[in-house]
């Protein structure tokens, strides 16, 4: 596991690399994300100031896209969709199943940081509804019984 220096030394070498250049921001957050796991506020400060730019800048990006989060995620990403075709096919009783077997709500995290739950509005697998996804894998045509089984693996 790699120091909180040598994190930042790991994107400040990216950064260096892009020339420290403003328009690279979203490729610079992806790369801040995926080296700490989240973008917390002195990070996004940490950035801004490499970049000359505002935080608010840098805020209002991560604000804005949904990829990018400000809170540390757990070890295993569940996303449920929610969108029409999964929904009418029972992809809320599959979150709700989730919730209850974690014993969290949607948009939250295990206390032990194994899993965070999240909803989706569509994976683009609509003739494999209802879907959900762990870690980028999807789980296609779930039922509620499915859920027990898939979580197991995990």
């Amino acid at each position: 596991m790699k120091t909180n220096k040598e994190m930042f030394d790991e994107l400040d070498e990216f950064i260096d690399s892009l020339n420290c250049n403003p328009s690279e921001l979203i490729a610079i957050l992806h790369r801040a994300q995926s080296i700490f796991g989240y973008l917390p506020f002195s990070l996004q400060a940490h950035i801004a100031n490499k970049l000359k730019i505002s935080p608010a800048k840098v805020y209002g990006v991560v604000s804005f896209y949904s990829f990018f989060t400000m809170v540390p995620k757990g070890k295993n990403v569940i996303n449920v969709c929610l969108g029409t075709a999964c929904f009418v096919r029972g992809s809320d009783k599959i979150l709700e199943k989730l919730e209850e077997l974690l014993h969290i709500k949607n948009g939250e995290t295990t206390p032990d940081g194994k899993f965070t739950l999240t909803s989706l509005r569509c994976v683009g697998a609509c003739g494999l509804a209802p879907v959900m996804q762990i870690n980028g894998k999807t789980y296609g045509n779930l039922t509620v019984d499915d859920v027990e089984g898939i979580l197991a693996k995990y």
